[in-house]
């Protein structure tokens, strides 16, 4: 039934392993196209198809195909162009550089910092009122090693009104008084602060007026210290302390009740802590022992209550170093100085009442500020003028011997061992 030889069931023809090859039939002809140069798409496309079908006949298909060089053409390419993979970086370029993003930022913010700085500084500055002039003091002892201030707190009532007055119990009396006197070293073996009772006994020495320009004799006899500041201001006052202690006086800061009430409540406070519970009705004291806070009011009341202790002056003189080393402590820190809502209403409640000489500048109120600061962190001394005794009309006499050894140990910057007598 079958016609066909059985050969290797490939067909007709011998028997074989692999079947026939392509025979080329003559009589089939394919129509011949004219050659036209290639395109450049084209011949883009034929090159990876040439390379990739030489690679498959060496090493396999696959390998062709997964390098995508069988259809690697070239970009934007049609038919056999391999799609674009997705970019973490995101469309339109390279990833962002975030150290130069950092180094940039830090940069405006430093410029920022400084510049807020300079402005802040140059606004306080144009508010200080630079009005005592040292120049017209004479007759000056040397310069020392340290750096001295002579800060006082006057009984000034400059700006107050009647209701101000009577809610701080400072009375009604015209012009201004010395309430309150200390000189502050600022030395580098160590910081001193020493209180100078207002009714020390001392002489008064010759003087050129501040304002008239005439010359005054010494008053005989002795006088309160206080007297140096009602005869001619601030100019006497320094004459008449450099003159009995033979201590030069670099700078003078003054501040008057206003001012002072105004700095405590501009730092929203100042934490101290009384040792003993005391009463004065002139000052409007009233305080319980412990540790509190004090606003402009209680802190006015405390500095000036004298009546309410056995050694009147004496006492209010240490209480007087104590609150401005705490008030020191508060305003000159990170929290005040860098904060614009605690700095600038706390330089506004200063500046405005607070009179210094005229060669202080901001940057040495600064100073004095962080010396007294020092001082409250233990890295100083505070003290009472040594005394001797009493002098006429209840005043008190100094210690000169102590006062010279007190006053050389400043001058020569060396660490203060003089004790006071109270």
């Amino acid at each position: 039934m079958n016609d066909w030889p059985d050969e290797g069931g490939y067909g007709r023809g011998p028997a074989n392993p692999r079947p026939e090859g392509p025979r080329r039939m003559s009589h089939v002809r394919r129509p011949q196209v004219p050659q036209q140069p290639p395109r450049r798409d084209q011949e883009g496309y034929d090159q990876g198809y040439d390379q990739g079908f030489t690679q498959a006949r060496g090493t396999g298909y696959d390998s062709g195909y997964n390098t995508g060089q069988v259809y690697g053409g070239p970009q934007g390419g049609g038919r056999g162009t391999v799609p674009p993979q997705h970019d973490p970086r995101g469309p339109g370029g390279p990833a962002p550089d975030w150290r130069k993003r950092l180094k940039v930022g830090s940069i405006v913010l430093v410029v920022a910092l400084l510049a807020w700085g300079i402005g802040t500084y140059a606004w306080a500055s144009s508010r200080m009122r630079n009005e005592v002039d040292l120049s017209k003091v004479i007759e000056r002892p040397s310069e020392g090693d340290c750096t001295t201030y002579l800060i006082v707190g006057s009984d000034s009532r400059e700006g107050m009104s009647a209701e101000e007055k009577k809610k701080l119990h400072t009375g009604s009396a015209e012009g201004k008084r010395t309430d309150s006197m200390m000189i502050l070293a600022a030395c580098s073996s160590g910081n001193t602060m020493v209180s100078l009772p207002r009714d020390s006994w001392v002489t008064i020495p010759s003087f050129v007026g501040s304002t008239s320009g005439k010359k005054y004799e010494a008053r005989r006899g002795g006088s309160k210290l206080n007297a140096a500041y009602a005869m001619d201001g601030p100019e006497l006052l320094v004459r008449t302390v450099e003159f009995n202690t033979g201590l030069r006086i670099d700078h003078y800061a003054e501040i008057g009740f206003a001012g002072f009430a105004n700095i405590v409540d501009a730092l929203g406070g100042v934490e101290l802590t009384i040792d003993k519970a005391f009463k004065d009705k002139k000052s409007g004291a009233d305080f319980q022992a412990g540790t509190q806070t004090l606003d402009g009011e209680q802190a006015l009341a405390f500095v000036r209550t004298r009546y309410a202790f056995a050694e009147s002056d004496l006492a209010r003189t240490k209480n007087q170093q104590k609150f401005l080393s705490a008030l020191a402590n508060q305003a000159a820190t990170p929290g005040t100085i860098l904060n614009p809502f605690a700095l600038y209403p706390t330089l506004g409640a200063g500046l405005d009442t607070l009179i210094v000489d005229k060669d202080m500048s901001l940057y040495d109120l600064g100073k004095m500020f962080f010396a007294m600061k020092g001082i409250s962190g233990g890295d100083g001394k505070s003290m009472n003028m040594p005394i001797a005794g009493s002098a006429p009309q209840n005043s008190l006499r100094w210690d000169m011997p102590k006062v010279k050894q007190l006053v050389e140990q400043i001058r020569n910057d060396e660490k203060v061992t003089v004790e006071s007598n109270h």
